[in-house]
């Protein structure tokens, strides 16, 4: 079973501007992807950097929408010390801090994917030679799950 980490991005996606055709088809994905949780497909794997970031949103409504996705998840990470030196060295190749404590929660907690809506994200941690994680966009996530490519399963 394939352990999933969803970015914050993934989350709160669904209240972007659905007009645009991209945030569109991310947000269909996205419910996919809940589908695929729901039915134990995947595995969710959470943070309390996630929960953190939810927990200021500015929205209530979102808020409380949000926290029950993440109550979804197998596995709630509480971020501590473990994580931090991974983090400095990905902040050090140049991923935000708080992207870079994300990644090392996932990594940390064995993740097979790393899902966000974060292009520059994406390309920054493919470009490392140390990265680890499949890293994907939610449309991306779908498609390599549905069509089931051995090739494409870490």
């Amino acid at each position: 079973m394939s352990r999933v980490y969803l970015d914050t991005s993934v989350y709160v996606r669904p209240f972007d501007d659905q007009s645009q055709s991209r945030i569109w088809l991310e947000t269909q994905a996205i419910t996919v992807i809940m589908q695929m949780i729901e039915s134990r497909s995947v595995l969710l794997v959470a943070s309390s950097i996630v929960q953190y970031e939810v927990s200021r949103h500015p929205e209530a409504e979102h808020r409380s929408m949000v926290a029950q996705l993440i109550g979804l998840a197998k596995e709630v990470h509480k971020v501590g010390t473990s994580l931090l030196p991974r983090a400095q060295v990905l902040s050090e190749q140049g991923i935000k801090a708080i992207d870079a404590l994300h990644i090392a929660c996932a990594e940390l907690c064995n993740c097979n994917f790393f899902v966000t809506c974060d292009d520059r994200l994406i390309r920054r941690y493919r470009s490392l030679a140390d990265g680890s994680l499949r890293i994907v966009d939610p449309t991306e996530f779908v498609r390599i799950l549905s069509e089931g490519d051995s090739q494409d399963l870490p």
